[in-house]
C-alpha cells in the first residue's frame, strides 16, 4: 500500500525505513500521508511491540522538501492545515504504545530532527549530523515538538545553543550530551539495536505498553504525588493479568517467561 515508506514486519518488531533515498528521505505529500496513515493504525496494533524507524540511503530524513510545488492559495488556514499534518506525526509517535526505536545515519534535519527526538531511544551512525534546521530557513526553531523534547533531552543551555543558532550537532556530541544512547559505525546500527529488542521483547507485552505511557506522562506530571498515581495505576492493573503470574514463576524456575498478553 505504500509508496514512500517500507514495512518489514519481524515476529514482533516492525522496521520502518523512510524511502526517498534519493532526496535524502526529505517529506513530500506523500510521505507525510503515509507516515500518519501507519502510525494512527499502529495505536490499535497489538501484534506490533516495538517500532525500528530509519531511512533509506545516505541519511535519516533531510526534512520537508523545499523542491515540492504546493499549488493551493497562501493563505495562513492552509499553512496551518499543513503545518498541523507534519506536527500530527510526532503526536502520533508519542500515542502510539509501542517504544520506537530511531536508527540515524546520515542528515536528520528539521522534520527528521523532530522524528528523531520523537522516538524512544536514538542510536546514531558515526556519520549522524543533526540540527534545527527551520531556523536557516527565515523560520523559528521551535518546530515540529523539537522545543519540547529538545531541552528535556539535553536541557536547556545545549537545547538553546542548537535551536538559536541552527548549528550541527554530531553523533560524538550527541552521546556526550545523551541526546542518543549509543554511537556505531553506519553499517552496524541494525546489529547494535538488536539487544534492544531482545531485552524488550522479554517483557510483557502490557507492561512495556504501560511503561512508555507512564514515562510520557511523569515527563509533564505537576508533581511527585501525580507520577506515583499513574505509576500505581498501572502496577495494579498488570498485576491482574496472566502475564504476571507467568513472570513470578519464570522468575523462580529460573527460565524465560512465555507471556500471552493476557
Amino acid at each position: 500500500m505504500y509508496e514512500t515508506i517500507q514495512v518489514r514486519k519481524d515476529g514482533a518488531v516492525d522496521w520502518l525505513t523512510l524511502n526517498r533515498p534519493e532526496s535524502l528521505n526529505a517529506l513530500n505529500k506523500r510521505l507525510i500521508d503515509e507516515l500518519l496513515d501507519y502510525f494512527g493504525a499502529l495505536y490499535w496494533d497489538k501484534s506490533v511491540r516495538v517500532v525500528v524507524m530509519r531511512g533509506a540511503g545516505r541519511g535519516y530524513c533531510a526534512g520537508l522538501d523545499l523542491k515540492e510545488r504546493d499549488n493551493s492559495p497562501r493563505s495562513p488556514q492552509n499553512g496551518l492545515t499543513s503545518q498541523r499534518r507534519i506536527s500530527e506525526i510526532v503526536m502520533r509517535m508519542r500515542r502510539c504504545p509501542q517504544p520506537i526505536i530511531s536508527l540515524v545515519h546520515g542528515p536528520a534535519c528539521g522534520g527528521g530532527f523532530a522524528f528523531a527526538l520523537a522516538s524512544d531511544i536514538r542510536i546514531a551512525g558515526a556519520s549522524a549530523r543533526m540540527n534545527a534546521a527551520f531556523i536557516r530557513i527565515g523560520l523559528s526553531a521551535c518546530d515540529i515538538g523539537v522545543s519540547y523534547f529538545l531541552p528535556r533531552l539535553v536541557g536547556v543551555s545545549v537545547a538553546s545553543e542548537l535551536m538559536l543558532t541552527g548549528r550541527f550537532i554530531n553523533a560524538e556530541r550527541a552521546l556526550r550530551v545523551g541526546l542518543v544512547s549509543d554511537v556505531v559505525a553506519d553499517d552496524k546500527m541494525e546489529e547494535a539495536v538488536r539487544p534492544y529488542l531482545d531485552e524488550m521483547l522479554t517483557t510483557s507485552p502490557l507492561g512495556l505498553r504501560m511503561t512508555k505511557e507512564c514515562l510520557n506522562m511523569s515527563v509533564d506530571a505537576g508533581s511527585l504525588e501525580a507520577a506515583i498515581a499513574m505509576e500505581d495505576r498501572n502496577q495494579i492493573l498488570c498485576a491482574q493479568t496472566a502475564d504476571f503470574g507467568e513472570g513470578i514463576r519464570a522468575f523462580l524456575e529460573k527460565r524465560p517467561p512465555a507471556y500471552k498478553d493476557a
